[in-house]
């Protein structure tokens, strides 16, 4: 399978398992997760092949690991990003002082003002490294990186979880916790 092709059924894979489950014919468990055989059959019922060798192959060669196989690998779900209603029961962790997140500079005045609110997601998603989140920014415009004072929040009383393939999550930052870096 080449790139393209990996990239293609890996946005099918994001479609089906994080935001439209329906749009195929699968349902989600309460935790984001579905039978692997049901998800291959479904895809190939609505005119996607993917066997599960190439599953396999998206799940361990994407290296933003978007999605998770069961210890026994007959269930897969999606690690974060979900829009539909599910549990992914990660505990609560405690962040590192500062995390990042990346947006577009139209974007910015409504974060001056609201700060960072998860939209039609879960979670708001944050990165270790200012150098992944200009990366997630710069996919739709003029890259912005702010900075997160994640430790303060977390102090403050505001919950973190983190997903199994690294990325922050948290419901809400507001404004006094955002401290914009321009970049060089």
């Amino acid at each position: 399978m080449d790139e393209r092709e990996r990239t293609r059924l890996s946005k099918f894979l994001s479609f089906a398992l994080r935001h439209e489950p329906g749009a195929i014919g699968v349902e989600l468990d309460d935790a984001g997760w579905v039978s692997v055989d049901l998800l291959l059959e479904s895809a190939r019922g609505h005119g996607t092949e993917i066997t599960r060798a190439m599953l396999e192959d998206i799940v361990a060669t994407s290296s933003k690991h978007r999605f998770v196989l069961s210890d026994d690998g007959q269930r897969i779900r999606a690690a974060q990003g979900h829009s539909v209603d599910v549990d992914l029961q990660y505990a609560i962790a405690v962040p590192p002082d500062i995390l990042f997140h990346g947006t577009i500079e139209s974007r910015m005045p409504a974060i001056r003002a609201q700060g960072l609110l998860r939209m039609s997601r879960h979670h708001v998603h944050l990165s270790l490294d200012a150098a992944t989140a200009r990366a997630v920014a710069a996919r739709r415009g003029k890259p912005v990186v702010l900075e997160i004072l994640a430790g303060r929040m977390h102090r403050d009383g505001f919950a973190f979880h983190v997903s199994t393939n690294g990325v922050w999550l948290t419901e809400h930052v507001p404004p006094a916790y955002i401290q914009i870096t321009r970049p060089k």
